[in-house]
């Protein structure tokens, strides 16, 4: 076997991208996939903000009461919540 050269690669303090665990990525990708066959791709970047504040709270307290799943969608009520608070962060950050 050959042996791999030690390179260099100035990358000390960049953001770290494997930080992030896949299954985040997959419940976003699931319900957001749920959604674009619901509505449309990317129809959640015209909706007011304050709808995606309800519908984090909603699902929370669902959750908080017992109901594992949204019986829509039958996925995770926390999976639910991530992408609504994704929602906000992209819509409250993006106005910076």
């Amino acid at each position: 076997l050959k042996t791999k050269e030690k390179g260099i690669k100035f990358d000390t303090g960049k953001l770290q991208f494997s930080l992030i665990p896949p299954e985040i990525k997959l419940y976003l990708a699931e319900i957001l996939t749920f959604g674009a066959k619901k509505y449309a791709p990317d129809n959640w970047k015209k909706i007011d903000v304050q709808r995606y504040y309800d519908a984090l709270e909603r699902h929370m307290n669902a959750f908080q009461l017992g109901e594992e799943n949204d019986e829509e969608s039958g996925m995770h009520h926390l999976k639910h919540a991530l992408t609504n608070m994704m929602f906000i962060c992209y819509l409250e950050c993006k106005k910076d």
